[in-house]
């Protein structure tokens, strides 16, 4: 008999591959794919022909999301994988636990603050395990800065200055696709920034208190784009003349292998269930934001200011660590401005004195830098991942923790729903004072 795990998959979208093709090929050995779950049976179908075909793997059972109950009463899976749209997390979460499984979850947790209870409640109630799968963490340059401050080497944290930058590319797709329903996804505070809160979390080892923010949708949107002169009319982009000349339009990936997986799972899905991968982001509808500032207090009083702008030139993070022996500045570029498809010639700009910036100078900055109060400044080198590794080279090492575990975890990097419930507590309190213009005290929000 193996001793394998039992897995079942929910929500068979883009961020499913990771996990799908992990257990197909591998971690094939220590963990066994035993179903997959989609409102979608076109998705699965194609999902069952790609692992088939490329690890001779499967098909597996594919079960329409009215019948996840009887998918986990026939599969009797130890756990179930959960990667659907944000706001189903909370009803596959809790509903697993109800029927004897552990679960994965793909960040955010939920998308509000009732569903979180929801699921803390129904943890206690159970006893069964739930992990978020928080990939940054596991980023060697992440883990690097978690070393740094536990070894004391900045002194106590007094404030962190956190500022995320979403590109033109990257950036715009939250506004092409289901994220752009704020009712979908709790907003990119909540979407996106769960990442960046749980590392401030993770990093200063403590949990938020008090948080207040402001945002606005003040780029994308048809408001916002005819303001600036910009009439974009058509509904969708992906083969429609009208759109030609807008530079944020979405056609599909131009990697053969990743143009096979959208034209399949996506435009190749939309006739069974009106799911749109490339509607206009300068159409209607859109009721998240784009621009976003947040304080927040710690328990331990620490203080951070947050920001995240979503249209960006290019992609990547600047974090400011400041303690009472110095400072630290980690500055980590993702996709440099040179490598966006809109910036591989330089554009003229109107300004005395301006001259382009040579794209072999681009990226040369320090990425982690410690400055003591008195002394010269120290660059700190962290291990070395592959430019195109997924999440800066967590998705790899989050993968073989999830499957084969670790005999030892002494920077507590594995995360509990406690741990998925502070990050996304911030977003949640966000969206609350944006809507008040009140600070949000997060003990008011969840019962723990």
């Amino acid at each position: 008999m193996s001793d394998r795990k039992r897995y079942v998959h929910v929500g068979t979208g883009q961020r499913a591959w990771m996990y799908l093709t992990a257990l197909a090929g591998k971690h094939a050995d220590a963990g066994e794919l035993c179903a997959i779950c989609d409102t979608n049976q076109h998705r699965m179908d194609y999902w069952n022909r790609y692992l088939g075909e490329k690890y001779h793997f499967g098909p597996v059972p594919a079960y329409k999301a009215a019948d996840f109950d009887r998918m986990i009463a026939e599969q009797k899976p130890d756990t179930v994988i959960v990667t659907s749209i944000d706001r189903t997390h909370h009803y596959y979460i809790c509903r697993a636990m109800e029927l004897g499984c552990d679960v994965i979850t793909e960040k955010p947790m939920t998308i509000d603050a009732e569903k979180c209870q929801e699921i803390i409640d129904t943890r206690k109630r159970t006893g069964r395990k739930v992990t978020v799968a928080f990939n940054y963490r596991y980023a060697p340059r992440n883990t690097k800065v978690k070393e740094i401050i536990r070894s004391g080497l900045v002194g106590t944290i007094t404030s962190v200055h956190f500022e995320w930058s979403l590109s033109t590319s990257h950036g715009a797709d939250y506004f092409r696709r289901w994220h752009r329903d704020k009712l979908n996804s709790g907003g990119l505070l909540v979407h996106k920034s769960t990442h960046h809160f749980d590392l401030v979390n993770w990093w200063l080892d403590t949990q938020p208190e008090t948080v207040f923010a402001m945002g606005a949708l003040r780029f994308y949107g048809r408001i916002n784009a005819e303001s600036r002169g910009i009439d974009y009319r058509y509904y969708r982009t992906r083969n429609v003349p009208a759109a030609a000349a807008d530079p944020f339009a979405y056609t599909g990936p131009q990697d053969p292998h990743w143009k096979d997986v959208f034209d399949n799972i996506y435009f190749g899905s939309e006739e069974e269930d009106n799911y749109y991968r490339d509607l206009n982001v300068f159409g209607d509808g859109i009721s998240i934001e784009d621009n976003m500032g947040v304080m927040v207090r710690y328990k331990n009083k620490a203080i951070l200011t947050y920001s995240l702008n979503a249209h960006s030139p290019w992609e990547g993070y600047k974090v400011t660590f400041n303690g009472t022996k110095g400072r630290l500045e980690v500055t980590a570029v993702e996709v440099s401005a040179y490598k966006e498809k809109t910036r591989q010639e330089y554009l003229p700009v109107d300004c005395p004195g301006a001259r382009p910036l040579e794209p072999e100078r681009a990226d040369l900055v320090p990425e982690i830098l410690f400055q003591p109060h008195w002394g010269k400044p120290w660059i700190i080198d962290y291990p070395e991942v592959a430019a195109d590794a997924d999440h800066g080279g967590g998705d790899e090492l989050i993968l073989q923790h999830l499957f084969r575990g670790v005999k030892e975890d002494p920077l507590g990097l594995a995360a509990d729903n406690i741990d998925g419930a502070k990050s996304i507590l911030v977003g949640i309190a966000g969206n609350e004072s944006m809507r008040t213009g009140l600070p949000v005290k997060i003990d008011t929000l969840v019962k723990f």
